[in-house]
Protein backbone atom coordinates (compact mmCIF):
# COMPACT_ATOMS: atom_id res chain seq x y z
CA UNK A 1 0.00 0.00 0.00
CA UNK A 2 1.22 3.29 -0.77
CA UNK A 3 2.23 6.08 2.25
CA UNK A 4 -0.95 8.54 1.34
CA UNK A 5 -3.54 5.17 1.32
CA UNK A 6 -5.50 3.39 4.15
CA UNK A 7 -8.14 0.97 3.65
CA UNK A 8 -11.69 1.64 5.10
CA UNK A 9 -14.16 -0.57 6.60
CA UNK A 10 -16.25 -2.96 4.10
CA UNK A 11 -19.58 -1.86 3.54
CA UNK A 12 -22.56 -4.73 2.53
CA UNK A 13 -26.53 -4.41 2.28
CA UNK A 14 -28.44 -6.88 3.28
CA UNK A 15 -31.53 -7.23 1.22
CA UNK A 16 -34.63 -9.12 1.58
CA UNK A 17 -35.68 -9.38 -2.17
CA UNK A 18 -39.47 -10.17 -2.53
CA UNK A 19 -42.27 -10.96 -0.52
CA UNK A 20 -40.26 -13.13 2.37
CA UNK A 21 -41.12 -11.78 5.52
CA UNK A 22 -38.82 -14.07 7.47
CA UNK A 23 -35.76 -12.07 8.61
CA UNK A 24 -34.33 -13.74 11.52
CA UNK A 25 -31.63 -15.28 9.21
CA UNK A 26 -30.69 -11.90 7.73
CA UNK A 27 -30.37 -10.61 11.03
CA UNK A 28 -28.28 -12.52 11.92
CA UNK A 29 -25.40 -12.60 9.29
CA UNK A 30 -26.15 -8.71 9.45
CA UNK A 31 -25.07 -8.52 13.22
CA UNK A 32 -22.45 -11.35 12.42
CA UNK A 33 -20.79 -8.74 9.97
CA UNK A 34 -21.20 -5.58 11.71
CA UNK A 35 -19.61 -7.63 14.73
CA UNK A 36 -16.74 -8.60 11.92
CA UNK A 37 -15.88 -4.90 11.61
CA UNK A 38 -18.15 -4.37 8.52
CA UNK A 39 -20.56 -1.40 7.56
CA UNK A 40 -23.60 -2.98 7.67
CA UNK A 41 -27.17 -1.84 5.86
CA UNK A 42 -30.27 -3.29 6.80
CA UNK A 43 -33.11 -2.81 4.10
CA UNK A 44 -35.50 -4.82 6.20
CA UNK A 45 -38.34 -6.84 4.46
CA UNK A 46 -40.45 -7.20 1.13
CA UNK A 47 -37.55 -5.18 -0.96
CA UNK A 48 -38.63 -4.60 -4.70
CA UNK A 49 -35.52 -5.29 -7.02
CA UNK A 50 -35.67 -1.92 -7.58
CA UNK A 51 -35.57 -0.49 -3.96
CA UNK A 52 -32.37 -3.02 -3.48
CA UNK A 53 -30.25 -1.67 -6.23
CA UNK A 54 -31.28 2.24 -5.23
CA UNK A 55 -30.15 1.46 -1.78
CA UNK A 56 -26.84 0.29 -2.95
CA UNK A 57 -26.08 2.61 -5.16
CA UNK A 58 -26.64 5.23 -2.64
CA UNK A 59 -25.20 3.49 0.16
CA UNK A 60 -21.89 2.76 -2.24
CA UNK A 61 -21.51 -0.50 -0.76
CA UNK A 62 -18.85 -3.16 -1.86
CA UNK A 63 -21.29 -6.26 -1.36
CA UNK A 64 -25.08 -6.98 -1.55
CA UNK A 65 -25.89 -10.35 -0.22
CA UNK A 66 -29.39 -11.11 -1.19
CA UNK A 67 -31.34 -13.14 1.82
CA UNK A 68 -34.76 -15.18 -0.15
CA UNK A 69 -36.42 -18.32 1.60
CA UNK A 70 -39.92 -17.88 -0.23
CA UNK A 71 -38.51 -19.52 -3.95
CA UNK A 72 -39.25 -16.82 -6.03
CA UNK A 73 -35.32 -16.45 -6.44
CA UNK A 74 -34.91 -17.14 -9.99
CA UNK A 75 -37.68 -14.82 -10.49
CA UNK A 76 -35.98 -11.89 -8.57
CA UNK A 77 -32.65 -12.14 -8.88
CA UNK A 78 -31.97 -11.77 -12.55
CA UNK A 79 -34.24 -8.37 -12.00
CA UNK A 80 -32.02 -7.33 -9.38
CA UNK A 81 -28.59 -8.20 -11.86
CA UNK A 82 -30.15 -6.64 -14.63
CA UNK A 83 -30.87 -3.52 -12.85
CA UNK A 84 -27.18 -3.09 -11.44
CA UNK A 85 -25.83 -3.60 -14.92
CA UNK A 86 -28.26 -1.13 -16.37
CA UNK A 87 -26.93 1.40 -13.67
CA UNK A 88 -23.42 0.46 -14.10
CA UNK A 89 -22.93 -1.37 -11.58
CA UNK A 90 -20.04 -4.38 -12.04
CA UNK A 91 -17.66 -4.17 -9.26
CA UNK A 92 -20.04 -4.72 -6.05
CA UNK A 93 -19.75 -8.48 -4.61
CA UNK A 94 -23.32 -10.24 -5.01
CA UNK A 95 -23.97 -13.07 -2.77
CA UNK A 96 -27.13 -14.84 -1.73
CA UNK A 97 -28.22 -17.34 1.45
CA UNK A 98 -31.39 -19.20 1.95
CA UNK A 99 -33.04 -21.92 0.51
CA UNK A 100 -31.73 -22.27 -2.96
CA UNK A 101 -32.08 -25.51 -4.24
CA UNK A 102 -29.04 -27.29 -5.33
CA UNK A 103 -30.01 -27.73 -9.38
CA UNK A 104 -30.45 -23.41 -9.21
CA UNK A 105 -27.38 -22.72 -8.21
CA UNK A 106 -25.50 -22.97 -11.53
CA UNK A 107 -27.94 -20.74 -13.19
CA UNK A 108 -27.44 -18.36 -10.08
CA UNK A 109 -23.96 -17.93 -10.67
CA UNK A 110 -23.82 -17.70 -14.14
CA UNK A 111 -26.11 -14.78 -13.34
CA UNK A 112 -23.05 -13.21 -11.26
CA UNK A 113 -24.38 -14.32 -8.05
CA UNK A 114 -20.34 -15.14 -6.79
CA UNK A 115 -21.18 -17.23 -3.09
CA UNK A 116 -24.61 -19.26 -2.58
CA UNK A 117 -25.45 -19.99 1.21
CA UNK A 118 -27.30 -22.49 2.34
CA UNK A 119 -29.07 -23.37 5.64
CA UNK A 120 -26.76 -24.06 8.17
CA UNK A 121 -23.92 -21.71 6.79
CA UNK A 122 -21.52 -20.58 9.46
CA UNK A 123 -21.39 -16.81 9.93
CA UNK A 124 -17.76 -17.11 9.64
CA UNK A 125 -17.30 -18.70 6.44
CA UNK A 126 -19.17 -15.87 5.39
CA UNK A 127 -17.09 -13.50 6.70
CA UNK A 128 -14.15 -14.70 5.28
CA UNK A 129 -16.20 -15.08 2.00
CA UNK A 130 -16.95 -11.34 1.79
CA UNK A 131 -13.23 -10.19 3.12
CA UNK A 132 -11.69 -12.43 0.56
CA UNK A 133 -13.89 -11.54 -2.33
CA UNK A 134 -14.19 -7.35 -1.83
CA UNK A 135 -11.93 -5.71 -4.98
CA UNK A 136 -9.09 -4.33 -3.09
CA UNK A 137 -9.31 -1.36 -4.72
CA UNK A 138 -12.80 -0.92 -3.34
CA UNK A 139 -11.63 -0.38 -0.15
CA UNK A 140 -8.43 2.03 -1.03
CA UNK A 141 -8.89 5.85 0.20
CA UNK A 142 -6.25 8.66 0.22
CA UNK A 143 -5.67 10.18 3.44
Amino acid sequence: MVENQATRHIRVLVAKPGLDGHDRGAKIIARALRDAGMEVIYTGIRQTPEMIVEAAIQEDVDAILLSILSGAHMALFPKIMELLKQNNVDDVLIAAGGILPDEDIPAIKNMGIKGCFGPGTSTEEIITFVRENIQAERLTVEV
